[in-house]
């Protein structure tokens, strides 16, 4: 038998999985405050997310041109840093807890969008992203 892991907040026992859900909503919602600054922006996009993590990108850095350089073509496995060091799933159907953390979450977009398109990612990028790794 499989146990779910419980979060107990105040007098209330959730599902793990509905606190990360909550949490990873909260990180959304203030992605698309900071996105209808940007033109056109109608809502967050899987398929803007997918196009973004397998597109190799002529502008980044030479040893990783794509999301996939990493963490491979599917989101649903593990890959491995250059350094040899392995990387859980992106999926968050694999890792519940991606994209939970606002610090790790802001950390993580810093450092990758430098290295593959060697600039900041923006909001609507990061929200297209987590949208399209909640679906895998």
């Amino acid at each position: 038998m499989k146990l779910t892991p419980f979060v107990v907040i105040g007098l209330f026992i959730l599902p793990a999985v509905a606190v990360a859900d909550d949490a990873r909503q909260a990180i959304l919602d203030g992605l698309a405050v900071q996105a209808r600054a940007e033109p056109g922006f109608t809502g967050f996009s899987a398929d803007r997310g997918r196009s973004l993590f397998v597109t190799e990108f002529k502008s980044g850095k030479v040893d990783t041109p794509s999301c996939t350089s990493c963490h491979g073509t599917n989101p649903a496995l593990g890959g491995r840093t250059r350094a040899g060091k392995d990387i859980d799933p992106m999926a968050v159907s694999k890792t519940p807890q991606r994209y939970t953390d606002p610090e790790k979450v802001g950390k993580w977009f810093e450092r990758n969008c430098d290295n593959v398109l060697a600039r900041p990612c923006t909001a609507k990028e990061k929200g297209d992203f987590i949208t399209f790794m909640m679906g895998q």
